[in-house]
């Protein structure tokens, strides 16, 4: 019976994705009798959190029902009050529990508020399936730097453009729309600066709506190379980061400025922006999350810095060849097969005749 409510309520916590970042997605069920009679999720980060609602929502009196929430309700006053107190003072009589919140602020707080007004808590109920909705926040309240998606898509021999570098379109309709869906996930989307001069591209997503705004734009660009008439310094729908170094002039850092980007000026590591310094500034901004769609180049980087969490690598059924056609990931690459890193499988999907494979890291 646990499992049953939970599934539901793990379907309502999905409904906030793309919205709560860099807090995590949370539903919560109350049910009495068997019956659900009120349901919320966490719409929006700095909103009413998903237990607030659930009680708001309710069609009748909560008092000695069950609550259903996929997170420990919080101890601590943030953005909005403790859930935990809040839970206590409606009179629920049991709170079932997907799982512990890792953050240290509340650290089995919640759980400690409610077990001494006297409410029954059950923990762990779809545990791992909470943990794989939220793998984002889990991961973020662990390290405090940003997870990693790398997204690559790539012909069936392998190539992610022609000889002259076109690329538009390798992959199908289907599968650009489920990267818009990614794009709308995370809270940045990264490129390095050859994508933005060959390609020059929006990097919005069309899921977004008029209540959120697009994830946060970052290029890495370690010379200043980025084109002062690129779309995405003119276009205003998302921020914009320019990474780069202190091999570039003052008077270039001021063009981007001018133009509205925000600079971040690094450390060099082998003579380009040092990544892992990056994902811990990154990590102080809030930024929980970032989509890498960003060349060759800057993709062997992440991976050899070992930075990628998850890959997505879609698969078209067209032929490219042309040893000098780039693949998804090249630059340095490894030297031996023992220093490559070993990805698991975890999914694999098809749209229309494209093909998904999602890997995670081995570890």
């Amino acid at each position: 019976m646990h499992e049953k409510f939970m599934k539901k309520a793990l379907k309502l916590a999905e409904k906030g994705a793309g919205y709560t970042n860099p807090n995590p997605m949370v539903g919560a069920l109350i049910v009495k009798d068997g019956k659900i009679i009120g349901e919320g999720y966490h719409q929006k980060y700095g909103e009413a959190h998903a237990e607030v609602n659930a009680l708001k929502n309710a069609s009748e009196d909560v008092k000695g029902a069950t609550m259903y929430v996929t997170l420990e309700p919080c101890s601590h006053y943030g953005k909005t009050p403790p859930c935990a107190k809040t839970i206590v003072e409606h009179g629920i009589g049991a709170v079932v529990i997907a799982s512990e919140d890792p953050n240290p602020l509340v650290g089995g707080g919640g759980i400690n508020i409610l077990k001494a007004a006297g409410i029954d808590v059950t923990t762990g109920i779809l545990d791992a399936e909470n943990k794989a909705l939220n793998e984002i926040f889990f991961n973020y309240i662990r390290t405090k730097r940003p997870f990693v998606i790398l997204k690559t898509a790539m012909s069936a021999d392998g190539k992610i453009a022609t000889r002259t570098n076109e690329s538009k379109w390798i992959t199908n309709e289907r599968s650009r729309q489920f990267v818009h869906k990614l794009r709308h996930r995370v809270a940045a989307i990264m490129v390095g600066a050859n994508t933005v001069f060959h390609d020059d591209p929006l990097l919005t997503s069309r899921v977004r709506d008029q209540t959120t705004q697009n994830p946060i734009r970052i290029i890495l660009d370690t010379d200043g190379r980025t084109p002062l008439t690129s779309r995405l310094l003119s276009d205003k729908a998302a921020r914009t980061i320019i990474v780069t170094t202190n091999k570039v002039k003052a008077e270039t850092l001021k063009a981007f400025k001018d133009k509205g980007a925000e600079v971040l000026v690094t450390p060099l590591k082998d003579g380009n922006v040092d990544l892992t310094h990056l994902m811990g500034t990154l990590g102080e901004m809030g930024i929980d999350s970032i989509l890498l769609e960003g060349g060759a180049y800057v993709n062997d980087s992440a991976m050899r810095e070992g930075l990628i969490d998850k890959y997505y690598s879609f698969i078209a059924p067209k032929l490219i060849g042309g040893e000098n056609a780039p693949t998804p990931i090249g630059g340095i690459g490894f030297a031996a097969i023992n220093e490559t890193i070993t990805m698991r499988r975890t999914d694999v999907r098809t749209f229309d005749e494209d093909l998904l494979i999602i890997y995670e890291r081995g570890d």
